[in-house]
């Protein structure tokens, strides 16, 4: 299993690219960031310090969207990257909350997704795609290499990442959602001929090492808060007890009153204090190195191949060297 680490770019950058560095030192193989033109500074200029101060990281964005930049302004800047820096980023996207949400537009459609995964992908691998009905090609790319992550939750957004996406990014760790949620991903795959197992799987959730379960909780409760925007998406479109998505997902939010989101993914949210601690804990990792190593085995028999820390809390670096020292040895171990 691979590991992640997941950021605001939140000022001063440096202090971004020095967690990452940590990271890397401690066996985390990608970084990836919010994306989110508004609330946080623009991601992409950042991965350029990331990756020249590190020497394997993979970076992207935890998620980018196809409406915040045009197809091919996206491509163009995956492929310089990785011109400078060697084939070493993944395109994390999916349809936008926050970025498009605080900026005054609805998310994108899943249509407009689907057509952008494959247009970005192919123009920053160096072939022609249409753009607004108009066939292009960034004439300059040479071996380029951009795989394509999509993040889902509900069930015709799962099937579209077993149809067309490299990777598939699930933000929570509930163990029975993820096996309802990676299965549903690799029957569309094979639904689509395509070969389920080449499609990587990558759970990103909060992760807090410590013995203070409460505070964990506390410092980690937001997460369930950011989760409940999407699934109160599924829940318009579907309705609270439909057979496309699990009660499990959607028992939660009855007492969700709206959200704010000058607070999105930090510590101490207003608008997550609906959040019970049970979905807390389903959703997190969260207690002593222990009990993050046996739920971590527990998703990767679940086909898991990447976890990926959200570390919006108050014991960053903390979290990220225990990881380091015992989750990850001790996982591989």
């Amino acid at each position: 299993m691979d590991f992640g680490l997941v950021l605001q770019t939140d000022p001063p950058a440096s202090q971004v690219v020095s967690l990452m560095k940590r990271a890397e030192r401690n066996g985390f193989r990608y970084g990836w960031t919010f994306d989110s033109a508004v609330l946080w500074q623009e991601p992409f200029v950042i991965y350029s310090q990331i990756l020249a101060n590190t020497q394997k990281m993979h970076i992207g964005p935890m998620v980018t969207n196809p409406g915040t930049r045009t197809w091919e302004v996206t491509a163009s800047t995956f492929a310089t990257l990785n011109d400078m820096y060697g084939n070493r980023t993944v395109c994390g996207i999916g349809r936008g909350d926050s970025a498009m949400r605080v900026a005054g537009r609805k998310p994108n459609t899943l249509a407009r997704l689907g057509e952008a995964i494959d247009v970005i992908r192919d123009l920053a691998e160096g072939r022609e795609a249409v753009v607004d009905g108009n066939p292009i090609r960034i004439p300059w790319i040479k071996n380029g290499k951009l795989p394509v992550w999509m993040a889902a939750y509900g069930p015709k957004a799962l099937a579209l990442a077993g149809e067309k996406a490299d990777g598939f990014i699930l933000q929570l760790a509930d163990l029975y959602l993820t096996e309802w949620m990676v299965k549903a991903v690799r029957e569309a795959a094979t639904a689509a001929g395509r070969d389920p197992a080449a499609i990587t799987i990558c759970v990103a959730a909060p992760a807090y090492v410590g013995d203070d379960l409460s505070h964990a909780r506390d410092q980690c409760r937001w997460f369930g808060g950011m989760v409940g925007n999407h699934v109160a998406d599924l829940v318009g479109r579907y309705g609270e007890h439909s057979s496309m998505v699990p009660d499990a997902l959607t028992e939660y939010i009855k007492s969700r009153e709206g959200y704010d989101y000058s607070h999105h993914g930090r510590a101490g949210n207003p608008s997550a204090d609906f959040v019970p601690d049970e979905i807390v804990d389903r959703f997190c990792l969260l207690g002593p190195a222990e009990a993050h190593i046996e739920k971590l085995r527990a998703l990767r028999g679940l086909g898991v191949d990447q976890f990926a820390v959200y570390a919006m809390h108050d014991a960053r670096e903390a979290t990220i060297d225990a990881y380091g020292r015992q989750v990850i040895p001790g996982l591989r171990g």
